[in-house]
């Protein structure tokens, strides 16, 4: 007498198993295959919101205004509690409180020291309105939590790096700014076109690799190099 073997059974009789199709999930769920791609899953980098530029904390320019008032602050204060205890007034003072009385409101002197005073002025609300940081770059945001920035000068290092991987490239030269990096590279050998073609690519592939918040347009040129001599 023989007993069957196998998979699935028992008391000696076999049982079907059930078959799952693949291209379903429970409820009725579409596969992870049939779900329409999400750019950010593909890259494993999820959206947590948008990633603005850094702001400077402008530490040398306030530092210098924060010194020049302290200063002047200090010499009138001196000059105000000299003359409140009996003693003269400052020479300079006095010459300055004199040249404001009698100089019309038209003298040069005048309208340049009004003229340097508004540009100063001008000047400090700009870095107090403005980000700064120019040359550093937003990166994509994976945590909410966490914020990233990359150096302009470090990613046209990548740039060039895989540009000079493409086959005819002889130099390459990558001038990266916030919307648009200029790539100027040299072909030694092939056509221009086919190495155009191919660095477009890299490139594309190159700047999604990078990980910013707003990607920068490439603008490329190709072209032989120059004549020695």
């Amino acid at each position: 007498m023989s007993e069957s073997q196998g998979f699935g059974t028992e008391e000696g009789s076999t049982r079907r198993l059930p078959v799952v199709d693949p291209a379903t999930e429970p409820d009725g769920a579409p596969s992870p295959a049939e779900r329409s791609p999400d750019p950010h899953e593909e890259s494993g980098t999820p959206d947590h919101g948008r990633a603005g530029r850094f702001w400077s904390t402008r530490r040398v320019p306030a530092g210098i205004v924060a010194l020049l008032l302290l200063l002047l602050a200090g010499i009138f204060l001196y000059d105000v509690a000299a003359v409140r205890a009996g003693r003269p007034a400052l020479g300079w003072r006095r010459e300055l409180a004199r040249q404001l009385a009698e100089r019309p409101l038209d003298d040069i002197w005048v309208l340049v020291g009004a003229s340097v005073a508004a540009a100063l002025g001008l000047w400090l609300l700009l870095l107090a309105l403005t980000p700064g940081l120019r040359r550093l770059l937003p990166m994509r945001r994976t945590h909410r939590d966490v914020r990233a920035g990359l150096h302009r000068d470090a990613a046209a290092a990548a740039l060039r790096d895989r540009a000079m991987e493409v086959p005819g490239v002889q130099a390459a030269r990558v001038r990266m700014r916030r919307r648009r990096a200029r790539v100027r590279a040299q072909s030694h050998f092939r056509e221009l076109d086919d190495v155009r073609t191919d660095l477009d690519g890299v490139l594309d592939d190159a700047v999604r690799g990078l990980g910013l918040a707003r990607p920068p347009a490439v603008s490329l040129r190709v072209a032989r190099p120059g004549r020695k001599g």
